[in-house]
C-alpha cells in the first residue's frame, strides 16, 4: 500500500488489517438496519451502515478504542494499493473530530468510500494525533476480501423496509361507515405497521384509541369503537407485540377531529389512532 508522506519533524503510525487478515462481515442484518463492519487490528473497527427509510441512506463510523481528547479535522483519502503504481491517492472528504465521540461521515462520503473499495482502493484517514503531538495517525481500510461481502451487504440494504419508526409512530386508521372494515389506505397503513412489528421486537407500549362519528346512538358507538380498537389490538398480536403492552381505550362519538355534518367531515371521526412507544 503506497502511503501519504508524513511530518518530516514526526513518525506516522498506521494501522490495518494485512491482506491475510483482512475481515469483512455484515455484522447486522434485517429489513430495519444493515451493517457492513472491518476490523482494525489495535485501532477499532470500521462500519458501514444503511437504516430503514422513506430515501436510501447510508453512514460511516469509526469506533475507536481511544476516543479523542480534543476536537480537529481528519483527511480522508482514497490510496491505492501497491499494485496500482503510479496512481496518486485522492481525496474523498474531511472528516470532523469531536472531543470523546468517534468519527463519522455522512451519505456522500460513505457512498465513495464503499465504491473506491469495491474498485480495490483503501480509504485511508489521516489526522495529527491527540495524545502525542509528533506523530500523525493513518488508518486504512484493506480492499481484501472486500467484493464477496459487500454484495451480501448491497443486497441487505435493497431489502430494508422503505420507512422507519417514525413513520408509523402516529397512525390515524379510518373506517368505513357503520363498520369494523378500515378503508383501503388504512388497510395499507396497518399493514405497514405489521411488517415493521414484526422486525422490531423492542416495542414498550402500543396505544389503541377507537373513535366513531356521531350517529347510530352513543352506547352502540361507544361499542363499536372498543370493537375497532380490539380488532386492531387482536392484528397487532398476531404480528408479535405482547398482549399487556397494548393499551386500548373507546371514546365512542367524543372527541371528534372534525364536524358531523357532512359525509367527509364524518368519515374523519370514524378512526383508530395507533401510537407506538419504544425506548
Amino acid at each position: 500500500m503506497s502511503c501519504l508522506a508524513a511530518n518530516a519533524n514526526g513518525a506516522m503510525r498506521q494501522y490495518s488489517a494485512t491482506v491475510e487478515t483482512s475481515n469483512w462481515e455484515v455484522s447486522q442484518q434485517s429489513r430495519l438496519q444493515c451493517t457492513l463492519s472491518h476490523g482494525l487490528p489495535g485501532y477499532g473497527e470500521a462500519m458501514f451502515t444503511s437504516f430503514a427509510a422513506k430515501q436510501l441512506n447510508m453512514e460511516f463510523e469509526l469506533d475507536m478504542m481511544s476516543l479523542p481528547n480534543r476536537f480537529d479535522v481528519a483527511a480522508v483519502y482514497s490510496v491505492p494499493p501497491t499494485w496500482m503504481p503510479g496512481i496518486a491517492p485522492r481525496t474523498i472528504a474531511d472528516m470532523t473530530i469531536r472531543k470523546q465521540y468517534n468519527g463519522d461521515l455522512p451519505q456522500d462520503a460513505a457512498w465513495t468510500m464503499l465504491t473506491e473499495l469495491e474498485k480495490g482502493f483503501w480509504p485511508t484517514i489521516q489526522y495529527q494525533d491527540w495524545y502525542n503531538k509528533y506523530d500523525k495517525v493513518s488508518v486504512a481500510l484493506n480492499a481484501s476480501n472486500f467484493l464477496p461481502v459487500y454484495r451480501d451487504f448491497v443486497a441487505c440494504v435493497s431489502n430494508l423496509l422503505p420507512f422507519a419508526f417514525e413513520d408509523i409512530a402516529y397512525t390515524v386508521l379510518s373506517y368505513k361507515n357503520n363498520s369494523t372494515s378500515l378503508t383501503d389506505y388504512a388497510q395499507k397503513r396497518l399493514t405497514m405497521i405489521g411488517e415493521y412489528l414484526k422486525e422490531d421486537s423492542e416495542l414498550d407500549l402500543v396505544l389503541l384509541d377507537g373513535y366513531t362519528d356521531s350517529y347510530g346512538g352513543r352506547w352502540n358507538n361507544e361499542q363499536l369503537s372498543i370493537q375497532r380498537a380490539n380488532e386492531v389490538k387482536t392484528y397487532l398480536m398476531t404480528m408479535g407485540v405482547p398482549e399487556d403492552r397494548i393499551q386500548i381505550t373507546g371514546h365512542g362519538e367524543r372527541r371528534h377531529s372534525a364536524p358531523n355534518d357532512t359525509r367527509e367531515n364524518r368519515s374523519l371521526n370514524r378512526r383508530v389512532v395507533v401510537r407506538l412507544s419504544k425506548t
